[in-house]
């Protein structure tokens, strides 16, 4: 017993040595049991850092990224909608350059499922997965409009098989997507009249 009220003592000194004087004020240094939580290395924004080949700690911001708290711009054009109905045509000029960009994101997020002629027959399709949709369906694809498919690409399709790309696909490369699906669509379901007239006498033969 006579040891039991020994340790019992020596482990109420050792609370009130440790807690009991929280909120009093010391000269003394405060004991840090981990001292790298108080001092960690970081960046001093305006400060000198010879890191990176500047020499500056400040860095400009990743291009296409938004800070937090800034309000992202509500219009057409990155919504894909106006005034509550999905947009009939692509908001965007549509040139070579966007073009050539929207087959190089297709290639990259939408081919392995959708593949490269955009029958859903993709890569995946080897592994045990079921073809995906295929864009030359006239009845669910081709009279989509361009807001409609630019919205799939953001959040994903109706039906959950597909997942929205929002994070990972900016505005400006959604819409180029989206042209790029219309131009692989032309291409199986087109006519000659869709041709510009300028251009027919390429086809004539």
């Amino acid at each position: 017993m006579r040891y039991f009220f020994i340790v019992y003592i020596l482990l109420i000194v050792v609370v009130i040595s440790v807690a009991g004087f929280r909120g009093s004020h010391s000269r003394r240094p405060p004991l840090e049991v981990f001292p790298d939580m108080d001092r960690q290395p970081k960046l001093h924004p305006q400060s000198e850092n010879s890191f990176f080949a500047n020499g500056l700690s400040s860095r400009k911001p990743i291009s296409g990224t938004i800070a937090r708290g800034r309000n992202f711009e509500v219009n057409p054009e990155t919504t894909g909608m106006e005034y509550g109905s999905y947009l009939e045509n692509i908001p965007v000029k549509v040139t070579g350059e966007l073009m050539e960009r929207g087959r190089q994101r297709y290639e990259i997020y939408c081919s392995p499922c959708h593949s490269s002629v955009g029958d859903g027959k993709g890569i995946t399709t080897q592994y045990g997965m079921m073809p995906s949709s295929n864009f030359h369906d006239a009845k669910n694809f081709f009279e989509m409009t361009d807001g409609q498919l630019f919205k799939t690409i953001e959040v994903g399709s109706k039906s959950g098989v597909m997942s929205g790309y929002a994070s990972d696909i900016p505005v400006q490369d959604r819409w180029a997507i989206v042209a790029y699906i219309r131009a692989l669509q032309l291409s199986r379901l087109g006519t000659p009249e869709d041709v510009p007239g300028e251009m027919q006498s390429q086809f004539s033969n």
